[in-house]
């Protein structure tokens, strides 16, 4: 429980570490694209919320996630059920100011699965900014545990499982094994293979890199 507790101060709390970092990505964005405030921009696998709370809004949001979308969306937001491997063709055939995304490039299932997101991304707009853990960080970030990412499938699981740090402990074996199974974190060379008209900048923590950003600006 104690660690556990840790774990909400560390990451998961509104002013947690995690929380003040995400603030501080939010700003250098603003400062990246400073015509921000007027963009239109497509958020593949964000939440609306999370933009309500940033210092510099766009003038318009399209998020497209997995998960279950708010029912009620400010004016400025609109929100699809959608795969960002596989966008329908009712997204592909718009155009954005700016493709964002915050962590989801690790998540989606393997290399295949994101050259694709890669390329939807670069057709949809001129500009993105996509961020993912760094793989060669030392701590595992989503289960706060170190070197989890180097270690067999397996164990793996197991760290998912019974990691005091992991976010929900003594999951069943299944939601484990799948969880593990679809978070892949990546290193400069694919990011770089993947975005080749990027710069890539390195988010970093006491001289580490811990994650990496493939930024396009228009």
């Amino acid at each position: 429980m104690a660690l556990h507790s840790l774990r909400f101060r560390l990451v998961d709390s509104p002013d947690s570490f995690g929380a003040k970092r995400r603030a501080r990505r939010a700003a250098w964005l603003s400062d990246t694209f400073p015509d921000l405030a007027e963009m239109n921009v497509l958020d593949l696998g964000g939440r609306v919320q999370s933009w309500a709370e940033v210092p510099v809004r766009p003038k318009h949001v399209h998020v497209v996630n997995l998960e279950p979308l708010p029912t009620d969306l400010p004016d400025w937001a609109e929100a699809d059920h959608a795969d960002a491997c596989e966008l329908p063709r009712s997204i592909l055939d718009r155009r954005y100011d700016l493709v964002f995304s915050n962590s989801v490039l690790e998540h989606v299932g393997g290399y295949e699965r994101r050259r694709r997101m890669a390329e939807a991304i670069q057709e949809l707009a001129p500009a993105y900014w996509v961020q993912t853990p760094y793989r060669y960080f030392p701590v595992e970030p989503h289960w706060v545990a170190p070197g989890m990412q180097f270690l067999p499938v397996s164990a793996r699981v197991l760290v998912a499982r019974k990691w005091p740090l992991a976010y929900t402990p003594n999951k069943p074996y299944d939601l484990a094994m799948k969880q593990v199974l679809t978070t892949e974190l990546i290193g400069r060379a694919e990011l770089r293979y993947l975005f080749p008209g990027a710069t890539i900048r390195a988010e970093r923590l006491l001289g580490l890199t811990k994650s990496i950003i493939a930024v396009r600006r228009p």
